[in-house]
């Protein structure tokens, strides 16, 4: 076994709630996984990288991205042929983990784009990305939200859900997202659209939970928001009206919610006289209700993940820092905006290998130049240093 121990370092470790100062860590170099934390006396080792006293913490992992989508256009550009969403979703993974994610899942990509590149990272045939749970193309009714050429399944009742979804397994879907309500982004609905049924989720639920496998729903508004919690989704999807009535079944399941809150924000701060004004409706009425409705679930104790929805417009692939001084902004504490990438790992259950910085974990980790538990910002930072298995990738 060689291995490098990264010394001087100051370690939030994803966990506890103060910074380790004075801290190394010791990564297998084969493995990528991290074999000792300790303090003060340096072990030996065959290299020593000392990051001189700056801050480190785990790797964001980002539970909602949308790679194949363009978010400089009004409808995400998801009707751009093969080629070219995939040469777009090279460049899009390439700015996340720029940006410092380190993981994602995937919640929708045309062509099942996502599952083919999930596979290529694996084979090592694609670096310097963050590591994919792909779902390939997301659950949709005809008529619905997601129904765009080379995009959505469309069903249309239990049965068609059910092929569909086995269908999508046997490509390699590795988590399962459904459109339960309306969206911002499709003109013909709306968020408060009941869309697949309670039935119809319950039968993709049910499908991927034979394979241990988690399903996400897209669902805004009521009643599609307690249809999905109902038949059983692990997680729901932006969530913006979410009621008390709802939060209870949520406790009572164990049900997550990831709010996506920067995608929201990029409209109110970017869109307005760039989109068509129908769009722009939506998010505007649903804006103060959504960070209200997001900070009541979070204090009666729904587990929050960090989710970006990054790809929809002005929501860009570099941004998933800037959801936690949002959160922070709506009332959780500094820890609690960081352990929303924790909890996107216990979601998607990686959390045994990624999300902290201990022992038997994988080293993916960023460099900052300030305590992220003092000034949630500091992620925010540009030139941050990001590693992947323990080898710099930029």
């Amino acid at each position: 076994m060689t291995k490098t121990v990264f010394t001087n370092v100051n370690l939030f470790d994803g966990v506890t709630d103060h910074i380790r100062p004075n801290t190394y860590l010791v990564v297998d170099d084969e493995t990528g996984k991290i074999v000792e934390v300790g303090t003060n006396t340096e072990p030996e080792a065959d290299k020593t990288v000392d990051l001189q006293n700056k801050y480190v913490m785990p790797g964001l992992i980002n539970c909602h991205t949308h790679i194949i989508m363009d978010p400089l256009t009004a409808d995400g550009g998801t009707e751009t042929g093969e080629v070219a969403a995939v040469v777009r979703a090279l460049s899009n993974l390439h700015d996340l983990l720029k940006s410092g994610v380190t993981y994602i899942r995937e919640c929708g990509s045309t062509f099942d784009i996502d599952i083919e590149l999930s596979k290529l990272i694996k084979e090592g045939k694609i670096t310097k990305v963050p590591e994919i749970m792909p779902s390939g193309r997301p659950y949709s009714m005809t008529g619905g939200h997601g129904d765009q050429p080379n995009f959505g399944h469309l069903v249309d009742s239990p049965d068609e859900m059910r092929k569909a979804v086995r269908q999508g397994l046997k490509k390699g879907a590795k988590a399962i997202k459904v459109m339960a309500t309306g969206g911002v982004m499709t003109e013909n609905d709306f968020m408060d659209d009941p869309q697949l049924s309670e039935e119809e989720i319950h039968v993709a639920v049910e499908e991927a939970h034979h394979k241990g496998l988690i399903v996400a729903a897209h669902a805004e508004g009521n009643p599609g928001i307690l249809n999905a919690i109902k038949a059983g989704v692990d997680s729901i999807e932006h969530g913006f009206y979410v009621n008390d009535e709802e939060i209870k079944l949520m406790l009572e399941k164990g049900t997550y919610l990831t709010p996506t809150i920067v995608g929201a924000w990029a409209f109110i701060e970017y869109a307005p006289g760039k989109i068509p004004e129908w769009e722009m409706a939506k998010i505007a009425a649903a804006w103060k209700d959504l960070r209200g409705n997001i900070t009541h679930a979070k204090n009666a104790g729904v587990p929050i993940t960090l989710g970006t929805d990054a790809g929809t417009p002005f929501n860009d692939f570099k941004m998933t820092p800037e959801e936690l001084p949002l959160l922070v902004e709506q009332g959780f504490t500094n820890l609690e905006a960081l352990q929303t990438s924790l909890n996107s790992a216990k979601l998607m259950k990686i959390d045994n290998e990624y999300g902290t910085l201990e022992e038997g974990k994988f080293a993916d980790f960023l460099v900052l130049d300030e305590n992220p538990l003092e000034k949630i910002s500091a992620v925010v930072q540009k030139d941050k240093a990001v590693y992947k298995k323990g080898s710099r990738a930029y």
